[in-house]
């Protein structure tokens, strides 16, 4: 049985590619599984028949079979374990791609996070400078801490897993702020993980949907 995805009907970052369902089609593309999109409008996030789904009213949710689940780090860890491809053969290898995985999404994004929310809905007020500096204070400690670990290797832990494509996905929110262009390791790392063929394609059908919703609008 092939699995649904839900994504924006029209993606709020302009189709760079940052929406959360990016990294669930990345995984399917890895581990070369078909996979359908249900597209949302942001009313149809918010209505009962999807909040039964995703309580938070967010997307990507993953519906296979009589399988619901919802948040895109649950979602890829699940791909990732039902094919191969994404996490290592051994025992330890797959712990520790694992722990990356929780890494990017606990110990990475929310910083990223919070200086979007501060950029987006907080740039009017008296306290915006000191509070992006305080921010972005905190993300360059974390960059400091990965670009030592990852040092001059491909990867993070050996050949590619989970935990890059997660982590990948992460640091790609920094894209424009010129906060990544002083760390050339990282910079690289994420290069990489964009030339993969199976983020291309990813990011070639995400984009797709933003560019099909954009010219519907303009008729």
């Amino acid at each position: 049985m092939t699995a649904t995805i839900t994504a924006f009907e029209r993606s709020p970052d302009g189709g760079k590619g940052l929406a959360r369902d990016m990294r669930v089609r990345w995984a399917f593309e890895e581990v070369g599984q078909p996979y359908n999109v249900r597209l949302l409008s942001f009313k149809a996030m918010k209505e009962p028949a999807h909040r039964a789904l995703q309580p938070f009213g967010q997307i990507p949710t993953y519906e296979e079979g009589d399988l619901a689940l919802f948040e895109s780090g649950a979602i890829v860890f699940h791909i990732a374990e039902r094919h191969a491809g994404l996490l290592p053969d051994d025992a330890n290898g797959r712990a520790r791609a694992i722990t990356w995985m929780f890494a990017a999404l606990t110990t990475m994004e929310p910083a990223i996070v919070e200086r979007e929310v501060a950029r987006y809905l907080e740039g009017d007020e008296t306290w915006y400078e000191q509070r992006l500096s305080m921010v972005d204070g905190r993300i360059r400690k974390r960059l400091d801490e990965l670009s030592g670990r990852l040092g001059d290797a491909d990867w993070l832990d050996g050949e590619f897993s989970a935990g890059d494509l997660q982590m990948v996905s992460v640091l790609l929110r920094l894209r424009g702020s010129g906060i990544l262009d002083g760390y050339q390791n990282l910079s690289a790392y994420v290069a990489r993980g964009e030339a993969r063929p199976a983020y291309k394609r990813a990011f070639d059908a995400q984009l797709a949907v933003f560019t099909a919703a954009s010219s519907g609008s303009k008729r």
